[in-house]
């Protein structure tokens, strides 16, 4: 048996400072033993955990809008509201100004916010369990009497030309963002979250209003909570605060979402004032709901990440992490699969010295070539460890596991349990990651984004052909 203690950074910063995780490894055992130990807590095999996992509880009220929720007994909960998206200046409602709203959920020691992704919007609140109804009917107030005053939009406005400055100087939001221009060039996909800069400074009153009466309807929206909360008095809660949300449209205003379609290409921007070049290479992936989702998950996971923060060196797990120790490749990669509703982008995101970047370049697409045609069972074995472990991790807490609950309710209309995530990818094999992979990667066109000095990126044509091996 050997122990191996990870640190509770690598453990997606899920674990306090009084957390660590000791991982035991059985060889004749299908699953490693994750003890999470903090204040003496007993020891749970993960098996376990998959067992012991509350159920998640999904109703639907007679407008469309549904409710889920996950029972899991802490003091604390969050709930939010998740929908198709819209940015919306969350600065008070019709019947609630903006002081009284921040002095309402401040007084109750709770946190609202909001986040929008290109595919969903959630507002959200943690509190106290026994303020959930009060957090519920605070958030009715925001989704459905959002003030949109002239003056509050004005406002918002320069915060939102401000958040456009501040994501020009973090390249790694830049970089995938133009990824996400090339690739989807000429789709909704293309977009930022933010959008254009012209747009927030055109955007008016009346054009949020019918976004918002087009887009704002019953069965587009989640209500979604977890931790100390009863389901049977968050769906009350729901019917008394959200039963007047309309589930009709006007005429034929029913939004369909057109197919997006990927476009193999590349964007760069040059600049050598920059010490360091950021590149991502990516591919068409598969969609939320594709039954090809797990094998790329454990594809990814077998290229994995590294940083030059990590600890490990050359006896790291990953093929692609060894050689960035030994041949100083990189500053930094990770492998990533982003799912939409209809498609995905499957990519390795790194960040290295210009003199690097085609060395980087050239081992990044061997490692899907790997994966394509050489990968082997403990490979598959080792991603597929890595995986489950990341999946659980990022369960760690209310917030996550709510966010997780909408998501899921949205893109397969169920939660998808841990036990069966589980089994999805203890089903994953060798063969099936070469065929995946040759589907999605092998001869394919990529698209390429660059940032900074990027003058020894290679040109298209050459990254296009290292997309296959010739075969004898």
């Amino acid at each position: 048996m050997s122990i191996v203690e990870v640190s509770h950074s690598w453990w997606n910063n899920n674990l306090n400072e009084t957390q660590y995780l000791r991982v035991l490894w059985e060889p004749e055992n299908q699953y490693p033993i994750l003890l999470s130990l903090r204040r003496g807590q007993a020891s749970v095999s993960y098996a376990q955990s998959l067992l012991g996992a509350p159920e998640t509880r999904l109703t639907a009220l007679d407008n469309g809008l549904r409710v889920a929720s996950e029972e899991t007994g802490h003091a604390t909960c969050t709930v939010r509201t998740q929908q198709l998206p819209i940015r919306v200046a969350m600065r008070g409602t019709k019947n609630r100004p903006q002081t009284e709203l921040e002095q309402q959920v401040e007084s109750m020691g709770a946190h609202l916010s909001a986040y929008t992704s290109r595919e969903h919007t959630a507002y959200y609140m943690k509190t106290l369990a026994q303020d959930l109804p009060k957090a519920v009917e605070l958030l009715s107030e925001v989704v459905q009497n959002c003030s949109l005053s002239e003056a509050e939009i004005e406002q918002q406005r320069g915060v939102v030309l401000r958040e456009l400055e501040e994501v020009e100087n973090n390249l790694q939001d830049v970089c995938l963002d133009m990824l996400h221009a090339t690739a989807f060039q000429g789709t909704p996909l293309g977009n930022s979250v933010l959008g254009p800069s012209d747009n927030a400074r055109t955007l008016t009153r009346q054009d949020l209003v019918d976004y918002v009466n087009s887009h704002y309807k019953a069965p587009r929206i989640v209500l979604a909570a977890a931790g100390g909360v009863n389901h049977d008095e968050l769906v009350t809660l729901a019917k008394s605060h959200f039963s007047g949300v309309s589930f009709e449209y006007e005429g034929d205003a029913i939004p369909v979402l057109s197919p997006c379609r990927f476009t193999g290409s590349e964007v760069r921007m040059r600049d050598d004032g920059l010490p360091l070049a950021h590149i991502a290479i990516a591919v068409e992936g598969a969609g939320a709901a594709s039954p090809d989702i797990v094998p790329l998950m454990v594809a990814n996971s077998i290229i994995g990440s590294y940083d030059l923060t990590y600890g490990g060196g050359k006896h790291l797990s990953s093929r692609l992490a060894r050689l960035a120790v030994e041949e100083k490749l990189c500053h930094s990669f990770q492998a990533f699969h982003s799912s939409y509703s209809d498609t995905g982008l499957m990519g390795i995101y790194f960040v290295t010295d210009k003199e690097r970047i085609e060395d980087m370049m050239h081992w990044s697409q061997n490692a899907w070539m790997n994966l394509c045609t050489t990968v082997t069972e403990s490979d598959v074995a080792r991603g597929k460890n890595a995986l489950k472990a990341s999946l659980v991790g990022q369960l760690n807490g209310t917030t996550p596991i709510c966010d997780d609950i909408g998501r899921h309710i949205l893109n397969y209309g169920r939660r998808i349990p841990l036990a069966e995530w589980d089994a999805r990818i203890d089903a994953v094999t060798p063969r099936m990651v070469r065929d995946i992979c040759t589907k999605y990667i092998y001869d394919k066109c990529p698209a390429v984004a660059a940032v900074g000095p990027i003058e020894q990126l290679p040109d298209y044509n050459r990254m296009r052909s290292a997309m296959y091996w010739l075969r004898f």
